[in-house]
């Protein structure tokens, strides 16, 4: 039997949407230590809330983020990622000066590209195990 547990209701709609996003740095350089993932965590829950989308799962290694989002149809997935990467780049270059560095001429954190994937063939229970599997750095 289906888990009926992630269902949400709107003013006209019932759904359970879920996705899955990936952020690479730009350059694919390799700057994150588990201290930056763990503020690039907080950062993103509060632009999701923001958007009234939660923030079900996030890890990452050294060099890209995995994010699973929970999101109402009323929601623009691009504009959330844009949201999520312009915000989360911003913060981190202010609160963390030494990643600025890396980016000498582009003044941005991330690639132009993103990753984003429907969830809904896979059980969600599979997508986090492989999240939380990420090799996050110390």
């Amino acid at each position: 039997m289906a888990d009926h547990s992630d269902i949400r209701t709107g003013r006209h709609c019932v759904f359970m949407l879920h996705a899955h996003l990936v952020f690479v740095t730009k350059f694919r350089h390799r700057v994150f230590t588990g201290k930056h993932l763990t503020r690039l965590q907080e950062i993103m829950r509060s632009v999701c809330a923001d958007f009234e989308t939660e923030l079900r799962e996030f890890n990452g290694e050294d060099n890209h983020v995995h994010l699973l989002v929970d999101f109402p149809p009323k929601v623009a997935l691009s504009k959330l990622v844009n949201s999520l990467k312009g915000v989360s780049s911003r913060r981190m270059r202010q609160e963390f000066p030494e990643l600025a560095r890396h980016y000498y001429r582009a003044n941005k954190l991330w690639s132009g590209s993103y990753f984003a994937g429907s969830v809904g063939g896979a059980p969600i229970s599979v997508l986090r195990q492989y999240i939380e599997q990420q090799n996050r750095p110390v």
